[in-house]
């Protein structure tokens, strides 16, 4: 039952939604990275609810560093980070215990811990689990940036509404990096929250597909087979709650190409090697190759909606009408975005670290 993540800078998770606190452990961390506490905050207000399209849950997220800061600047040793739930409503899930909600984890929980995990909120598999992860992102992000490599992500796709394509990456990167709903159209944006507008009057949900970008990695960090960019960053990806696909560059659509237009020429600039298309998003053999590292992740629609929905009883055995009570979002993906962004950002981190040591990041 293991929850944690990494190599040379490793990621443990731990709470519940509705339990005292949620938290995360950051180990491998090197000594002397600055601690911007703004940048953290600005981080997680991404992540919080968004007007009308988002959960009435409403949690201030106030964290608390409990080891591994001294002075505003990282000390070397594993970084304890926790956040109190405060804005809970536990009766609202009493009766989910026995009727799990579709395509919610509450009936694989319920196999995997016999009746004893907590219920409420979803548990140790909500979404809230998230928050402690952000800030933990937001301190390798930050490093990061330092050293060149930057991290953003946008709605590509959403219920039919398409985004434009990220055009200049370093403008849009900056757009992205306090923007509270990411699209970098302002006109697809608006017909965006239009449709998770009218996902909610139907008392029903949506997804729809985030896509990253990541630049300034150098060529040359990865490893061949397991430990590749790809398999690094989609074994960390399909963590988050909700992802269920993910593709690097043109992905599924390879399907359709030819080699000739699937390859991606080589040519110099000035001194440097470039690839005058980035079909393979950067990535050759689980190697960076210098380019953007492009990813697309599909979201799928919120499983908590208020519909009726036909379940089990498991305590009866009985097929079983549900109907769910309670403070629930008809989107996550806008809150999703930063949530991707951190987990990239400590993936990347761990490749590069392994390969230039744990030092490189200070």
């Amino acid at each position: 039952m293991k929850n944690s993540f990494g190599n040379s800078i490793s990621l443990s998770v731990f709470g519940e939604s509705h339990g005292d606190a949620i938290g995360v452990l950051l180990d491998g961390i090197a000594p002397g990275i600055k601690i911007d506490r703004d940048y953290i905050d600005q981080k997680l207000e991404l992540r919080k609810p968004y007007g009308s399209i988002s959960t009435a849950r409403h949690e201030p997220d106030e964290y608390k560093i409990l080891s591994g800061v001294f002075g505003g600047y990282t000390t070397g040793t594993p970084i304890a980070i926790i956040i109190e739930n405060k804005d809970t409503q536990s009766k609202d899930y009493s009766g989910l215990l026995y009727t799990p909600r579709p395509s919610h984890a509450d009936y694989t929980a319920s196999c995997k811990y016999h009746g004893f995990q907590d219920y409420r909120g979803g548990g140790h598999f909500s979404g809230r689990i998230t928050a402690p992860i952000v800030v933990a992102g937001a301190i390798v992000m930050k490093a990061l940036e330092s050293k060149g490599i930057r991290i953003g992500t946008h709605i590509r796709e959403l219920h039919g509404v398409s985004d434009r394509d990220f055009l200049d990456y370093e403008k849009d990167i900056d757009y992205l990096s306090s923007a509270r709903f990411p699209v970098l159209s302002d006109d697809q944006s608006a017909k965006m929250q239009n449709e998770i507008e009218k996902a909610r009057e139907k008392q029903d949900s949506v997804g729809g597909i985030l896509e990253s970008v990541i630049i300034g990695v150098p060529s040359g960090v990865g490893e061949p087979f397991f430990d590749g960019i790809e398999s690094v960053l989609s074994h960390l990806l399909f963590s988050v709650p909700a992802l269920k696909g993910i593709e690097f560059g043109a992905g599924f659509a390879f399907s359709d190409m030819y080699g000739s237009e699937a390859n991606d020429p080589f040519s110099m600039s000035g001194e440097k090697v470039i690839t005058t298309s980035n079909n393979n998003a950067g990535i050759n053999g689980g190697i960076s190759n210098g380019m953007p590292i492009i990813i697309k992740s599909v979201i799928k629609p919120t499983p908590s909606i208020f519909q009726k929905q036909n379940t089990v009883n498991l305590s009866t055995k009985e097929n079983t009408v549900l109907e769910l009570s309670g403070r629930h979002d008809c989107a996550i993906i806008h809150r999703a975005r930063i949530v991707v962004d951190s987990l990239i950002a400590i993936g990347i981190a761990d490749i590069l670290t392994a390969r230039f040591g744990t030092d490189y990041l200070a």
